[in-house]
């Protein structure tokens, strides 16, 4: 028996889908449907390993766990990994394929991964009693509509109905529903079954006539209305929307255990990935954490957090060309903290041997640990485990350097010289002992009289949040029309709005 499924689909990118996707899980799994979450194609640098090895977006990862299950690869089987303007990295089914450019990807690539597409999706709902699947970017853009696999396209193939999400806080949002559906060929309007507004602030009331005057013009209805809620987002997908200059990391409210606050800056550089390493930093109370650019940004911080990234080479270029790569420098010499994860582990070092990323060969790094970075083609995918600062630490690397570390005190599977610290591990911070640990070492070293709580628990943080998300879909949508739409899919007979998809 194949079980029940729905597409979250978004009048434009961020405007919802992965939140709804997950609050919507996580109502079902409350009333005991086993349900699964499922992206056909993703766009992002924020990725996770799962417990095979394998590579997906951290968001499928966020609402496996608001499923209450493991994540796996057939939740998001294409990750497409930018690597610059015009080009991604291709991950299929949790490996690394090869670089492509959008015009490639587009020109046939993407149509031929179909057939996986719709087969992983199968699988899935053979499994379990329902499949919420989240689209991508908005379903109306025509000019790609031809090659879709991941919105009207995965839709069709697999007999889905279709929930327009839309942001009401950017304004617009009525014409952006009509529009959306008026831009589908007939065949595909078929399946939008109606919307659902996101972000709405003040009375709903107000907002009533709009949505009966909607419906009168499209034939379908609104699901629910969800009310602004801040620190809801779940982990980001295609990297922060906003200039990075001042963006402060939403952090816990919660006053400070000691006297002190702890100031955090992260180099916003190019192309840079998982940045969700440094929520687990936020969720600690007295704890605030910054996105800097420029290198006087530095000079209050406590400690400074060089992030992962997809391009390692032209991110130590960029930090040499703002003079935040000096700054850092100065730092160090100064027994001031400083933390590399990932590609920011390996900017920190002394060398890069690069001719698989950027193929500009061997390339000085920072050479403020005694380590030197060969980029190797296959792409490191594991989960590792093991101790540090006497304290359990789990973590997941996704990487194509090979560190060989000639000096220093280990640290995980990278190494400590003075204040700075370099490791792969991503995901290490979510260790609530460990976390503790180097922040009270951070504290020691910057002078602060900071104390970390000694109770934060960043899963049951996660949990929270998860819950939060459930309640919105519980409280504010109609929870019986969403899961007729799961169990049976669209309503017949739904009437076709022109002038519909252009030849």
């Amino acid at each position: 028996m194949t079980g029940g499924g729905l597409l979250v689909a978004g009048t434009t990118s961020d405007a919802g889908k992965s939140v709804v996707t997950a609050g919507i899980c996580r109502w079902l799994v409350r009333q005991g449907v086993k349900v699964a979450p499922f992206k056909a194609q993703n766009m992002s640098l924020n990725s996770f390993v799962t417990k095979e090895g394998a590579e997906i977006g951290r968001a499928q990862a966020m609402q496996a766990q608001a499923c209450r299950i493991e994540p796996s690869a057939l939740m998001n089987p294409v990750l497409l990994k930018p690597g610059g303007e015009r080009s991604s990295q291709v991950v299929l089914l949790g490996r690394p394929v090869g670089e492509m450019s959008a015009r490639g990807y587009h020109g046939g690539r993407q149509q031929r991964l179909l057939g996986t597409v719709v087969d992983c999706l199968a699988e899935l709902r053979g499994t379990y009693d329902a499949v919420i699947c989240e689209g991508a970017g908005s379903p109306a853009e025509i000019n790609l509509r031809r090659t879709d696999i991941v919105n009207m396209g995965l839709a069709r193939s697999a007999r889905l109905p279709v929930l327009v999400v839309g942001d009401i806080d950017r304004g617009g949002v009525f014409a952006s529903f009509f529009g959306t559906v008026a831009l589908l060929s007939p065949e595909d309007q078929e399946l939008v079954a109606g919307f659902l507004v996101n972000k709405f602030r003040g009375d709903v009331s107000l907002l009533e006539p709009g949505l009966d005057m909607l419906r009168r013009l499209t034939g379908r209805r609104t699901y629910g209305v969800l009310p602004f809620r801040h620190g809801l987002g779940i982990d980001e997908e295609d990297g922060l929307r906003v200039s990075l200059r001042g963006t402060v990391r939403e952090s816990n409210v919660s006053p400070p255990v000691g006297e002190d606050v702890l100031r955090v800056a992260v180099c916003a550089i190019p192309l840079m990935s998982n940045f969700t390493d440094v929520d687990a930093l936020a969720a600690e109370p007295g704890v605030v954490v910054r996105f800097v650019d420029r290198p006087e940004e530095l000079a209050d911080a406590d400690l400074v957090v060089v992030p992962g990234t997809r391009g390692t080479v032209r991110a130590l270029e960029w930090l040499r060309e703002r003079g935040l790569a000096d700054a850092l420098a100065r730092r160090a010499a100064e027994g001031r903290p400083v933390l590399g994860i990932c590609g920011g582990f390996q900017i920190l070092g002394e060398h890069i041997e690069d001719d698989v990323e950027s193929r500009r060969g061997r390339v000085d790094g920072l050479g403020l640990l005694p380590v030197r970075v060969r980029f190797a083609p296959e792409k490191t995918l594991t989960r590792p485990a093991g101790e540090a600062l006497g304290e359990r630490v789990e973590g997941y690397e996704i990487h194509h350097g090979v560190a060989t570390v000639t000096g220093g005190e280990p640290f995980l599977d990278g190494c400590r010289a003075g204040s700075v610290w370099g490791t792969h591990w991503h995901g290490s911070l979510e260790s609530d002992g460990f976390r503790r640990a180097f922040l009270r070492e951070v504290a020691a070293a910057a002078g602060r009289r900071f104390v970390p709580a000694p109770d934060t628990s960043f899963a049951a943080l996660r949990e929270e949040q998860l819950d939060r998300l459930g309640d919105l879909i519980e409280q504010h949508a109609d929870t019986d029309a969403l899961w007729r739409l799961v169990e049976s899919g669209a309503p017949p007979g739904l009437p076709f709005v022109p002038p519909g998809a252009p030849a």
